[in-house]
């Protein structure tokens, strides 16, 4: 159990209510995007790239994993300072820099400009957002203010308003009611910490473990790769992941030798009913070869009966671990020290 007391002690930034008050901030952001002026030329679209890294890239990892089925051009996430070749006149390139100075998004954009194609930016403003200003494109001005993972109601459901809107991808405002609606619910839930939420548990569970965090690739990697990142940014632990069936084919061979160390895993499995019945199979085959070598296996299954609201559910799950397991180990959420220290060095190199 964790007290008041116990976050007060850690939560200096108030990590604890930005995870909280996600529910609203998602209603929010995709008001804002109803709002904003685009102008995009569909039937021009022949490919896209949305073009962004950590806090400020998993929206569209997200995005690309929730419409791999509806979207009728091929959907790319880019984490580099350079475009791919192939990006021209008829390519979307969504830059999404929650800051505005992220300088791999930054020389990207330049690209996409002298590219041609056609550009819409999703940001609080800095240097992205003065250039988007004064070239009077496609822009969706987001709040700022916020650590970039702390916004992934505005990364995401400002760009999956924008794709709606733009008919790329066919609105279901259905899905996305009930997603909102479940937020709420879990959100009211996994924070009341004296009733001992779920997050809270497996928290307590994991404080000297090394999380693994494996799923099925087809709708579950982007909320794999999410869960991740939070644990690895908010809790200050390395956490590491793979995919099934991929990870079938070379890393159980690796449940073998240095079994202390093996011994140290939490092994957690994100699950989904409509994970393909093969895939079903191999998780409880994993299951049964990998136990015997790790500190536990944990299974977590989706909630809601639209993909979008079970993917949420997990990632909320997630966001929510990644706290209560700061607090657990007497740190900090909010900092991330290591990537200060990265970028002043890299200034220094300029």
């Amino acid at each position: 159990m964790i007290s008041e007391i116990d976050i007060k002690n850690v939560d200096n930034a108030g990590m604890y209510d930005l995870i909280k008050s996600f529910p609203e901030q998602a209603a929010e952001a995709i008001d804002i995007a109803k709002s904003a002026k685009l102008k995009l030329s569909l039937s021009k679209i022949r490919n896209i790239v949305i073009t962004g890294l950590g806090g400020s890239a998993i929206g569209g990892d997200i995005l690309r994993s929730y419409s791999a089925g509806q979207s009728p051009v091929p959907i790319i996430v880019n984490r580099s300072y350079t475009l791919p070749q192939f990006v021209d006149k008829n390519t979307l390139v969504v830059v999404s820099s929650y800051s505005g100075g992220t300088e791999e998004t930054i020389s990207a954009y330049a690209q996409a400009k002298k590219k041609g194609a056609q550009i819409l930016v999703i940001t609080s403003g800095g240097k992205i957002g003065e250039v988007a200003e004064k070239s009077h494109g496609s822009w969706i001005k987001i709040p700022g203010g916020l650590p970039p993972r702390a916004a992934l109601g505005y990364s995401f459901f400002t760009m999956l308003t924008a794709f709606q809107k733009a008919g790329i991808i066919r609105a279901k405002q259905a899905e996305v009611k009930e997603t909102l609606e479940l937020l709420r619910n879990v959100s009211d839930e996994y924070s009341d910490y004296g009733n001992n939420p779920q997050p809270l548990k497996l928290a307590e569970q994991m404080v000297n473990a090394l999380p693994i965090v494996y799923s099925s690739s087809e709708r579950l990697d982007a909320v794999n790769l999410r869960w991740r990142g939070q644990i690895s940014e908010n809790a200050k632990t390395v956490a590491y992941g793979n995919l099934f069936p991929e990870m079938n084919h070379n890393e159980i061979v690796g449940y073998s030798t240095l079994r202390d160390v093996l011994m140290r895993f939490t092994v957690i499995y994100l699950l989904d009913k409509e994970d393909h019945p093969r895939v079903k199979a191999r998780f409880d085959l994993v299951k049964e070869i990998i136990r015997p070598y790790c500190m536990d296996v944990v299974e977590l299954h989706s909630q809601g009966k639209s993909l979008l609201a079970r993917m949420f559910s997990l990632i909320h799950f997630g966001d929510w671990l990644s706290f209560y397991l700061a607090v657990k180990k007497g740190v900090d959420p909010t900092p991330v020290t290591n990537i200060d220290i990265l970028k002043k060095r890299l200034s220094r190199l300029n």
